[in-house]
């Protein structure tokens, strides 16, 4: 099971997920957001660990799509994350002109949700997450939908599961579905895009269980 925790912003955050055996690092690139990083900040995080077997997803919300283009080529991204509207046609974009991975977010709330998926078709990967509500920024924001929803879904893609996951309820995760991939943030913070060591210390002992 690949982990990835999004929203890193700094080097001894980066040094804890590396030591932990993390396969993803997530840098958020939107600025209403808490976990929000600058081009120059994401280089430096990026050139500190290039040489290691952790990879960094530039992740994105509804952003011009030129301005996705130029983030991955300034950053040479490999994987990005689509968080916002984007659509198939965004998407088919993206991989025609680079060889990136695509990770497109699929807000859950009730069933009919996850038949968004045949929308984005030509996605790489799903990530399920809470579904924000309109006063809500996307993602991070410490709430999950109904992962009962997922059990014993059929879908031909990889999928990450994501939303207020933290070590109170990742046993049920861990239980009850088989994702390819969880996705962390709010849950091994100590408040809004500030991470804990010691809770990704304490999470990843538990996954690295598994």
């Amino acid at each position: 099971m690949k982990i990835k925790i999004c929203g890193i912003k700094d080097l001894t955050i980066l040094d804890s997920c590396q030591k932990n055996n993390v396969n993803f690092y997530g840098l958020v690139f939107y600025k209403k957001s808490p976990r929000n990083v600058s081009i120059e900040l994401a280089s430096k995080l990026i050139n500190y660990k290039k040489n290691f077997n952790i990879f960094p997803v530039g992740v994105f919300f509804n952003h011009y799509i030129d301005d996705v283009f130029d983030l991955i080529k300034k950053l040479n991204l490999r994987y990005i994350q689509l968080h916002g509207n984007e659509d198939n046609i965004y998407i088919s974009k993206i991989k025609n002109k680079f060889d990136v991975r695509i990770i497109k977010a699929i807000g859950v709330r009730s069933k009919d949700d996850l038949e968004k998926i045949k929308m984005y078709s030509n996605a790489d990967y799903y990530l399920f997450d809470y579904k924000p509500n309109k006063n809500e920024l996307p993602g991070g924001n410490a709430k999950s939908f109904d992962w009962s929803l997922l059990k014993n879904i059929n879908i031909n893609k990889p999928w990450f599961i994501s939303g207020g996951i933290n070590i109170d309820n990742i046993s049920e995760i861990l239980n009850n579905l088989i994702p390819y991939g969880i996705d962390i943030s709010s849950g091994v913070e100590e408040r809004p895009g500030i991470k804990s060591t010691h809770k990704i210390n304490d999470l990843l002992e538990i996954l690295n269980a598994k």
